[in-house]
């Protein structure tokens, strides 16, 4: 097999070779073939080879995008920035480190937070208060604790319930309920009507014992804003505006909780929105 190499130069002996054509045209510089030459397979065979890589060079040329110059921002920044035997913390691209006493009185707060807190949520301030007894067979939780705020929202009176339903209120009031009255508020206490009693449902006489004899329920009538509003459910329910947030943390509530209930769900639920942790085989229950 001939090499490339090898094929140029024979090439380049053969065009020294053979004359140039007395009689080219003035315009062209190629000469013309002598009539009845013989073709020499070798030189046609390097012609063609020399005519691809030609051609092969010249795409290549053109398909190689051109170097951008340098932008002025660019020059700018090399000019401005250190060499790396120049960099000291001066130079440090890095944040400057918060001062000690910022980090102390963050550390303070939190250790303060947790001290304050149950169900190991520095957001849920409260106390544990363990088991609890019911007077009524069925009554009664474990691990019981009095919740007093939830997400910086406090309570109207202290409510005492399971982990896991202070754990849904805290993050009902954190999705729904702060996020819903931001505009009006924000809001700063949610006014509790119900929450651990032993009895029936609806106080009902023979009838199964109700989520909050269990410790998985809390009922709220009103919300109050940070300017002293109140926004019950009883009036708020029928008005524009407050209907619409109503209804909005009415609805948010679902899934969190097992259990919503709010004034169109029957008459012993009119002026307040019933929360539990009941969980249902169909899902959540609201209505």
């Amino acid at each position: 097999m001939i090499r490339r190499g090898t094929l140029i130069a024979v090439l380049g002996l053969a065009l020294w070779a053979f004359p140039v054509t007395a009689n080219a045209p003035s315009s062209s510089l190629r000469p013309h073939e002598r009539p009845g030459a013989p073709t020499d397979p070798v030189v046609d065979a390097a012609v063609r080879l020399a005519a691809a890589d030609a051609s092969a060079s010249v795409a290549v040329s053109r398909l190689r995008p051109t170097v951008r110059p340098p932008s002025e921002q660019e020059i700018l920044a090399a000019a401005r920035m250190p060499a790396p035997q120049d960099a000291g913390p001066e130079h440090s691209s890095r944040p400057e480190a918060r001062p000690r006493e910022v980090e102390e009185r963050a550390l303070f707060g939190r250790k303060k937070r947790l001290k304050g807190s149950v169900c190991g949520n520095p957001d849920i301030q409260g106390e544990p208060v363990g088991k609890v007894s019911g007077k009524i067979k069925g009554c009664g939780l474990k691990d019981a604790v009095r919740v007093t705020s939830v997400s910086g929202v406090r309570l109207s009176v202290p409510a005492t319930m399971d982990c896991t339903t202070a754990e849904s209120l805290n993050r009902w009031v954190d999705r729904s309920v702060k996020p819903t009255f931001r505009r009006r508020g924000p809001v700063v206490e949610l006014k509790v009507a119900a929450h651990y009693a032993c009895r029936t449902r609806n106080n009902q006489r023979g009838a199964k014992i109700s989520e909050h004899g269990r410790g998985r329920a809390i009922d709220i009538s009103a919300f109050t804003m940070n300017d002293g509003e109140v926004i019950t459910v009883a009036e708020g329910w029928k008005r524009g505006a407050t209907r619409k947030m109503l209804r909005q943390v009415w609805k948010e509530a679902c899934g969190p909780f097992g259990t919503v209930l709010g004034p169109e769900a029957d008459r012993y639920h009119w002026n307040h929105l019933h929360l539990d942790t009941a969980r249902h085989r169909g899902g959540p229950y609201c209505r």
